[in-house]
């Protein structure tokens, strides 16, 4: 396991991009920040896919797709897994033991794979450990 790795979920990455997110948005930019500056971050190409989505067409003012593109540039100068059959397969048994949504668990086999120690996610059990690889809910204050 890589000791300072950290994955994150698309939900993260959209409220760090969401000035309508409040307390949220606020959370989530300390974060990448803290992880651009020890260079832990880590994503998935399932991750920047679900955020162009998003942030262009689902949060309250969409980013433009030129912008959007720019920050996705950025992003890609922190470690990106690319999910491949054995990662789907394996996905599959983590959906059906954990109860995560297939999607989730794609994300969660994605920082499995590479080792990453934490997951910072709003959509799983905060606290949970799979495979290694612990679930924070950011937004929860302890």
């Amino acid at each position: 396991m890589n000791e300072n790795k950290v994955f994150l979920d698309t939900n993260i990455l959209i409220y760090a991009y969401d000035a309508s997110a409040g307390q949220k948005n606020r959370t989530a930019k300390e974060l990448l920040v803290e992880l651009w500056k020890s260079k832990t971050g880590m994503l998935s190409t399932q991750v920047l896919q679900e955020f162009f989505v998003s942030v262009t067409t689902k949060i309250q003012k969409p980013l433009s797709i030129e912008r959007t593109k720019l920050i996705i540039r950025d992003l890609l100068h922190w470690e990106v897994i690319i999910n491949d059959e054995t990662s789907i397969l394996n996905a599959i048994d983590i959906h059906k033991k954990h109860q995560f949504s297939f999607w989730d668990a794609m994300i969660l086999q994605a920082a499995v794979n590479r080792g990453a120690r934490l997951l910072y996610t709003e959509d799983m059990t905060h606290g949970q450990v799979v495979q290694g690889v612990r679930i924070v809910n950011p937004f929860i204050e302890e």
